[in-house]
Formats: structure tokens, sequence, C-alpha cells
């Protein structure tokens, strides 16, 4: 494997976004790609597993395949081993324009154990995954039959004993490989007994006009089928109808308080209409009182922010062209790296907002700040990485990457935090109230039912979630599935309007709850701006029920697991939106009063 090694320059995010761009270039053994008649092209086996669980994976010679005894393991990057990838020189020999017609592997007597397993895997719709120089190919390593018209009870296991290669090169390239197994030649294991089987395979070599450049783009071609672009379109339309209503009706609201206010100050006058926008300026006083647990406060922003630009660096990568399909393990790389080189983006945040509220223990905020995400994150990981080692999958992270990822943690994002921690400390920044706080707070006045937190929650939450839902199924289906996401144009569309109707409805809620008198804004504007998340880990249970096939405990555990973090990450994120659109809107409509 070859990694490109960049110049670096002093500044953190520029650095970042470099050791990124090199990082994720993964290049197969042949680092031209280009070869001779008769020349040995890189074949890998990576893994194998059940077609409906994308996580629950296994390494292929897991199962009694022909084996030379000692198999050869490829050297893979971090985002590789991430992503359960485990690559090992594969039994097929495919040189590059030699065409090969039935050659055998080997000739195996496949015990009672053996077919035992194998009819297992048959009847859990077993894949394989190779890698033919960097390119993807799966195949079925059996097939079901059943006798339909006399006995739908009859049921043989058949397994795939030969594989035919079909190859389409363009000059001295590879351009594009298929596998399509031999049902006519399978062998039935479907009795508990021991069967002589030869396993073969053949390889077709046909030229093509497609340029090396284009070769990936058949993986992509699916997500851009016309009917797909006319549904992913329809949620951007959808979408943006959400956001001008929204903008609209915020935008009246505005209008109508700041009219009011200028009739009432004016003239000083008050009118029925009036009283209801008297209440917001009633509790001048209290509106700016600092909240409860002003440490974990600081820490949801410190937190949220840092989640927020590394889901814009990602985008950024994604819409330059970096993750294009299967370029193995570059999505785990640039989180890795993009969050230890963030961290300390999150520690000057919280820091820094945590001593404009008075705070006076910085060191326990940073502390918080750094385990606020990373502490849950590590504590799912533990436990899945504990359900993966006990399945033997290659889910499981070995103990030299788990020590990569520490030292990652330990050399980088830490120093970072605490850096960005001592620059929050001394900025020395004050909190921009424009009216004073009251020595001692207001009383709320009661309040009706769905003014509580969790009404707000909700409504708060179901708008966002109702410009992204249509979206969130294709996003589903490429994380928890094999269908390829390359539209990243349309998903940074989505996400960007998810923003926007996040900030707007968090604001609306804002201005609702200090016109009745209830000057406790600043959490529950977190709380309704990351209430989308909550939605995103409902639609989960949707999904897992309703649109998916997965089963088994370590599949469900992995899909719950780390959805529940990336659902938490969304809260936080979202939170740290909706509060600061909320605490723009409150200045904003302080500011253009006088409040004695």
């Amino acid at each position: 494997m070859v990694v490109r090694k960049m110049g670096v320059p002093p500044q953190v995010v520029v650095l970042a976004l470099l050791l990124l761009c090199s990082a994720v270039q993964v290049r197969s053994g042949a680092s031209d790609h280009r070869y001779k008649q008769g020349d040995a092209v890189p074949l890998y086996a990576n893994k194998v597993g059940p077609f409906h669980n994308p996580s629950e994976t296994y390494r292929y010679f897991d199962l009694p395949y022909c084996s030379s005894g000692h198999v050869t393991e490829k050297k893979e990057a971090l985002g590789e081993v991430l992503n359960g990838d485990r690559l090992v020189d594969a039994p097929y020999k495919l040189d590059f324009r030699a065409d090969k017609a039935s050659e055998s592997v080997c000739k195996k007597k496949l015990s009672k154990e053996d077919v035992i397993k194998f009819r297992q895997a048959v009847m859990k719709d077993y894949y394989f995954q190779m890698y033919y120089d960097d390119l993807p190919v799966w195949g079925f390593i059996g097939m079901v039959e059943k006798d339909v018209k006399n006995d739908p009870s009859d049921v043989r296991y058949l397994l795939f004993r030969e594989v035919r290669f079909e190859i389409l090169y363009n000059k001295d390239r590879v351009i594009e490989i298929t596998a399509q197994a031999m049902p006519e030649t399978a062998v039935d294991i479907t009795e508990d007994k021991e069967v002589e089987v030869e396993f073969t395979y053949s390889a077709t070599w046909k030229e093509t006009n497609t340029p090396f450049e284009a070769r990936m783009e058949r993986y992509s071609r699916s997500s851009s089928l016309p009917h797909h672009l006319e549904i992913h379109w329809f949620s951007i339309i959808n979408s943006c109808v959400t956001v001008l209503l929204l903008t609209g009706f915020l935008a009246t609201i505005l209008m109508r308080v700041l009219k009011n206010d200028f009739v009432k100050y004016s003239h000083d006058e008050e009118s029925v209409e009036d009283q209801e926008e008297t209440g917001w300026k009633y509790i001048h006083g209290d509106v700016f009182r600092y909240p409860k647990y002003k440490s974990l406060f600081a820490a949801v922003l410190g937190s949220g922010t840092q989640l927020l630009i590394l889901t814009i660096f990602v985008f950024i990568l994604a819409l330059v062209g970096v993750f294009y399909p299967y370029n193995r393990g570059a999505l785990f790389t640039a989180l890795v790296l993009i969050y230890a080189f963030t961290s300390g983006i999150a520690g000057y945040v919280a820091t820094s907002f945590y001593c404009q509220l008075e705070g006076t223990n910085w060191v326990r905020n940073l502390l918080l700040t750094g385990c606020l995400f990373c502490g849950p994150l590590f504590l799912t990981f533990c436990f899945l990485n504990t359900v993966a080692i006990a399945y033997s999958a290659t889910a499981a992270l070995p103990f030299g990457t788990i020590l990569v990822i520490l030292l990652i943690w330990t050399l980088v994002t830490s120093p970072l935090l605490v850096l960005g921690g001592i620059a929050g400390k001394n900025s020395k920044a004050e909190f921009q109230a424009p009216v004073r706080t009251t020595k001692y707070p207001r009383e709320i006045p009661p309040l009706a039912w769905y003014r509580g937190t969790l009404p707000q929650m909700v409504m708060a939450g179901f708008l966002p979630f109702s410009a992204i839902y249509i979206e969130l199924y294709y996003i589903f289906a490429s994380v928890w599935g094999h269908r390829i996401y390359t539209i990243y144009s349309i998903l940074f569309i989505v996400f960007i309007i998810l923003i926007i109707v996040t900030a707007f409805i968090t604001v609306a809620l804002t201005y609702f709850q200090l016109a009745a008198e209830d000057h406790e804004w600043w959490w529950r504007s977190v709380l309704c701006g990351g209430s989308t998340g909550i939605f995103v880990y409902g639609y989960c249970l949707y999904y897992y029920h309703a649109r998916s096939d997965m089963s088994g405990f370590m599949q469900t555990s992995f899909f719950f697991g780390y959805m529940a973090c990336i659902c938490y990450g969304f809260f936080l994120m979202l939170g740290t939106v909706g509060f600061r659109a909320s605490l723009l809107f409150v200045r904003h409509i302080y500011r253009s009063i006088k409040c004695e």
C-alpha cells in the first residue's frame, strides 16, 4: 500500500484537510494499475457474511475453502480495518488477459462438520467479497432450491464449486470484473455426510473502450438513475417548501414584534394586542440569567460545534471526490483524523463560553468536553467490540488498531483539546447581554401542558425530521445495506436545509416561551434543537423492522448501538445550532427595546 504524503502548513484545519486528502487515497498492490499480458494482477479475498447483516462479516477462510495452509494477509490502513476489511491472497490466479476454463483450485474432501458449516452459510444467504486490482467483486457461495410444484417443504442446499470471472480491459488496464456462480455444477450439501468437491474457476477477458478514469462510475450509476434522482429532488423540494413556510412564519412574528414595540414605545399606548408581546419585555431582567449546570452546558456547545465542523469538512471531502465508491476505509479514516484535529475547536468554544458564564473550574469543564461525546462512544465500542470478538467477526478490531486509535487520542486529540481550552480561557471574552440581569429570578407563571419541555421538543423535532426523512432511507440503505450513495451534492443541500429549519423552529419556539414569561430558555433551546436526533433514532426502529431484513444479536446490537451514538452526535450538533440561533434572536429583540 502506498500513502502519499504532502507538505503541512502550520494551521491546524489546513493540516487536517491535507492529511485526509493524502491518507484516504488507497492504492492497490500495483501502484500504477498497468499490466502486460500474463502479469499477475493482485486478487484479494476480503470477507464473507449474511447478505442482510452487513456488520456481521467473517474472514474468507473461516469457511472451509481451499487454502494453502499459510494465508498471506495484506497490510491495511486504519480506515480499512475500521471498515471490517481483512484482505488475504485469494485462491484464484487471474493473470492479465489470460483466459482460463474450469481451472482446478483444489480437490477437497469436506468433512461432516465442513458440510454443516457451508450449509448454515447457504441458509443465511452468505456472500463473498473480493478485490481485483482494487475493483470489488461479489458472489453468493450457494443457493437454496425449493420444489415449489410438488413439495414446497422439499429443500435442497447447493454449494457453488465453480466461479466464472468475466473481466473487461482497456489496453494495459483492468476496467471491470464480475463473478458469476455456476449452479449447474453445484454440489448438494443437504445431508450431513462427507462430500468430495473440486473447486474450479474460469476467466474470460474482453476488451472495452471505457477509460480507466471512469471504471468506478458503474458502481455509482445505480444511485443516479432517473427515478432515484426524481425521489431525491422531490425530497429537496419538500424540504424547501418547509423552509419557505418557516421563514415566512418567523418573519411575520419578528415584524409583528418590532411593529408592536415601535407603536408602544413611540406613542406609549397599550392595547389588548400588545399584551402577548409585553410578556417577553416583562422578563428582561431574567432572560440573560445564566443557566443551571453551566459546565455541562458549555461542554455541549463545544462538542456540538466540533461535530458541526467535522460534518462540514466531511462534506467538503465528499464533494471534491475523495469518497468514491469502494475507496476502502476512506470515510472512517476521515472521521478519525478530522475529529482528532478539530478537538481544539471543542476546547476553545467550551472553555471560552464557560468563562463568559463566570465559571471558575475550567479544567473540569475541559475534561467534561473531552468525554461528553467520546465517553459514550467508547463505552458503546467496548461492548460491541466484545460482541464481535465473541462472534469471531471481522468487525472486532485488533489490539494494534485499538492502540493506534488510543495513541491518536492521547497524542493529538487531548493536547489540541487542552490548547484550545487554554486559548479559550485566555480569550477573556465577556458575555454580551443587551440588558442587565436582576439579582433575584422572577417566578415563572403556571403554563399550559403544551408549553412544557417534552411537547416543545416533539414540535421542534418533527419539522426538521420531515425535511430529511426521505433522504434518510437512502443513507440507511447505504450504511446498513449494500446500496451505493454517491449524490453528495443533494445530501449537502438537505443538510443545509436541516440546519436552517432547526434554527428557525427553535427561534420560533423560544419566542413563544419568552412571550409566556418563561425565561429559562437556554437549555430548552438546546433540547428543542437537538430533538431531531431523537426522531432519527425513532426512525431506526421503523427501518429495522419494516425496511430491512437484519437479524441476530450481533447485527441488532451493532445497528442500535452505533446509531445511538450517531443520533447522540446529531443531538449535540443540532442542539448547538438551536441555541446559537436563539441567542442571536434574543439578543436582537432585547437590543431593539429600551429597558430600565
